[in-house]
């Protein structure tokens, strides 16, 4: 059904099996233009939202607000969609500056952000951050064990060691490549190219993962998710489609094996971004789509 229309066609095809049966979870939305945040502090205010792995920190942010973790027990992402001054990052004695438009992933201890400019920033971080995990707005929603989810595990340390390093958004587009994609350690963002208007509606692209959540972090415009729970032999496991209308900021977990597809539907400019953790195997095996796999190695085998 994806010939001629999406370079992932082939990924779908070769990992088609059955659905397992046993726990279907429910989709995590989190609407933050729409709900109070979870933290503030000079400068800034933060949601907080939660996937089996992972939480992602949206915050709005004013000029000089400073985004701080002590004792971080691994490697994070900061995302900075906005063009404009960006931040300053400290870590380990090191001062960097991240310009705006740019993802960079901070390793482990202790850090400072400085936002230049202020605007939106996203942060996500592993469940290792107990603190984060805990002040999520939806902290109780994986008190039931995800099975069919395995458990965190982070990919080798990146080529060179550890230090702060980050990547422009700005990349142009290739032929046969998907998105704009980045990982780390901990994460895989795949950052799409705005899409201004309506999205065409005979090019969607349904599809599902067996094993891992995706988030899909709204950060412009307005967007129409579309949920499907497959039918397996046990019937407890059956659900009702689902058509999620979103502004935004917001952020939809999405579980396996949940058939899904996002449109969007805003008149403007539709920005979205995919998170996945730990990082995709499958992605990461197709040559050429993530654009700094030379700093970070797959695990062997």
């Amino acid at each position: 059904m994806y010939k001629d229309k999406d370079p992932r066609a082939e990924l779908f095809a070769a990992g088609a099996k059955p659905p397992a049966t046993g726990l279907i979870a429910k989709e995590q939305l989190a609407l933050f233009y729409a709900s109070d945040p979870q933290a503030t502090g000079p400068g800034w205010k933060s949601w907080y939202h939660r996937g089996n792995n992972f939480v992602l920190a949206y915050s709005q942010t004013e000029p000089g607000a400073v985004l701080s973790r002590e004792g971080q027990p691994d490697e994070y992402v900061l995302y900075l969609p906005d063009a404009g001054p960006g931040a300053v990052v400290e870590w380990g004695g090191e001062t960097v500056e991240i310009p705006g438009q740019s993802i960079a992933f901070i390793p482990a201890g202790d850090s400072r952000v400085t936002l230049g400019g202020g605007g939106q920033v996203t942060r996500l971080f592993t469940i290792r951050s107990r603190d984060l995990a805990g002040a999520a707005s939806n902290a109780d929603a994986y008190d039931q064990h995800r099975h069919h989810i395995p458990a965190f595990a982070p990919w080798p340390d990146p080529v060179g060691g550890w230090k702060v390093r980050h990547y422009a958004l700005d990349v142009p587009d290739a032929p046969g490549r998907f998105g704009r994609i980045f990982r780390c350690t901990t994460f895989m963002v795949n950052v799409f190219r705005p899409q201004v208007g309506p999205r065409d509606t005979t090019k969607l692209s349904p599809h599902h993962h067996d094993d891992f959540e995706q988030c899909s972090l709204t950060l412009r415009g307005d967007f129409v998710h579309h949920l499907r729970w497959p039918w397996t032999v046990d019937m407890a496991d059956w659900r009702e489609d689902l058509t999620i209308t979103v502004g935004s900021p917001s952020s939809l977990i999405i579980p396996p094996p949940v058939i899904h597809t996002t449109r969007s539907v805003g008149a403007g400019e539709n920005d979205l971004v995919d998170i996945f953790c730990p990082p995709r195997i499958d992605f990461s095996q197709k040559d050429g789509w993530v654009l700094n796999a030379d700093d970070y190695p797959m695990p062997n085998g």
